[in-house]
């Protein structure tokens, strides 16, 4: 993996894991969702809304891109 790839990582975790608990502490305090409920809820709305980042290898060497789907386009990264 290189650095780009790991980079790629680290944001789509990082997005994904800010996402998921805000969500869920959300649902759990707003809903009335029980049990199992709440984080597969915060789950599937934390896939969804969180951007998607890549690392792409291109002829003019390795660049990072994110797509999100509150954005037109595909965005280059640093």
């Amino acid at each position: 993996m290189s650095k780009l790839q790991i980079r790629a990582f680290l944001y789509q975790l990082g997005c994904f894991a800010i996402l998921f608990i805000s969500v869920r502490y959300i649902v759990a305090h707003y809903t009335n969702l029980t049990s199992f409920w709440i984080p597969l809820t915060a789950f599937i709305i934390g896939t969804i809304v969180a951007p998607k980042f890549q690392a792409v290898k291109t002829k003019d060497g390795e660049k990072l891109f994110m797509k999100w789907i509150f954005m037109k386009g595909i965005k280059e990264i640093g």
